[in-house]
């Protein structure tokens, strides 16, 4: 295997010159940010967690490293800026699947024009990739912690399709909608930049609608009334899973938005003009607690989403 910066130069090679006052080859780089705010996250994945080697391309990971990065700036309506990426790699990970790799995370970093500004290199008995990516804000960030009762709920895209991809991975499919959007989620920054102007609280759903509802719920200390039956699904969902199943679904990184009233028609026509998908699915309420309606009213308990540290979420079940 070549050294680590011959492996340094193959990566850095997919990705153009940063145009930074000082950028990859230096202890630190030198960033110049506009007037606003600045907007850090930072997230990995992780093989055997999040994804694994037999099931996803080196291209595929490198991807979904950004995306799920990305869409943490579109949950606060951030435009994206910079990033620096760490990778642990196995002694044995093939020289041409780093280049896969790379590859797959420039050319998402192409589409919202963010550039590679640094990094780092080590070895590992598995393969993690690590960003830090930033973004700049030209108006107060969209936070979870803004919402308040009577404010609508939107999600956008469909819900449970990663969840499905998943699963047929795990059953042997390669191909197909759901697959993609499990290997390769699209992170929603147009959107998100649209509803900052719009929208009272915001996060992206990454562990499961059920799970990070609960979140907007908890920081905004509201509660919330969904319904079942107006969740957006696509059909091989609704034929695999139903609603139930995807509420507890995973990576979707699809957004979740509270609207005041006022603003709802003026934040559906926007979305409408802009071609993004968005679907009413409840509101926030004055109770500290969350409901499901179901078919003809009936009341669920909330399920649990994904958890790293737990062996499995709740069921849903009807409230005695």
């Amino acid at each position: 295997m070549p050294g680590e910066f011959d492996l340094i130069q193959r990566f850095l090679a997919c990705f153009p010159r940063a145009r930074v006052p000082v950028g990859p080859g230096d202890d630190c780089a030198v960033l110049a940010p506009m007037k606003g705010a600045l907007c850090v996250t930072t997230d990995a994945v992780v093989e055997d967690v999040h994804f694994t080697r037999a099931t996803f391309s080196a291209a595929d990971i490198g991807h979904k490293a950004l995306a799920v990065n990305l869409s943490d700036l579109a949950a606060m309506g951030a435009v994206p800026r910079w990033f620096v990426c760490a990778l642990a790699l196995p002694r044995d990970f093939p020289v041409r699947e780093l280049s896969a790799l790379g590859r797959g995370m420039a050319a998402l970093a192409r589409e919202h024009r963010i550039m590679l500004v640094g990094g780092n290199f080590t070895s590992a008995r598995e393969l993690s990739v690590t960003l830090t990516v930033t973004g700049e804000l030209s108006r107060p960030p969209l936070t979870r912690a803004g919402g308040r009762p009577g404010d609508a709920l939107y999600v956008s895209g469909t819900l449970g399709d990663a969840r499905l991809g998943l699963q047929q991975l795990q059953a042997g499919v390669r191909r197909g909608p759901a697959v993609k959007r499990q290997r390769r989620p699209e992170p929603r920054i147009a959107l998100g930049r649209l509803a900052a102007r719009f929208a009272s609280a915001g996060m992206d759903v990454s562990d499961g609608l059920a799970q990070d509802l609960g979140h907007l719920c908890a920081a905004s200390r509201v509660g919330a009334e969904l319904e079942l039956e107006r969740l957006p699904l696509s059909p091989g969902v609704r034929a695999a899973l139903g609603p139930e199943g995807a509420l507890r679904g995973g990576e979707d990184y699809e957004l979740l938005l509270a609207v005041p009233p006022s603003r709802m028609q003026a934040f559906e026509r926007a979305c409408a003009r802009a071609g993004q998908a968005v679907t009413r699915i409840g509101a926030l309420t004055r109770e500290r607690t969350w409901r499901i309606r179901g078919t003809g009213g009936r009341l669920l308990t909330p399920p649990g989403g994904y958890d790293h540290f737990a062996r499995s979420g709740r069921q849903i079940q009807p409230d005695d």
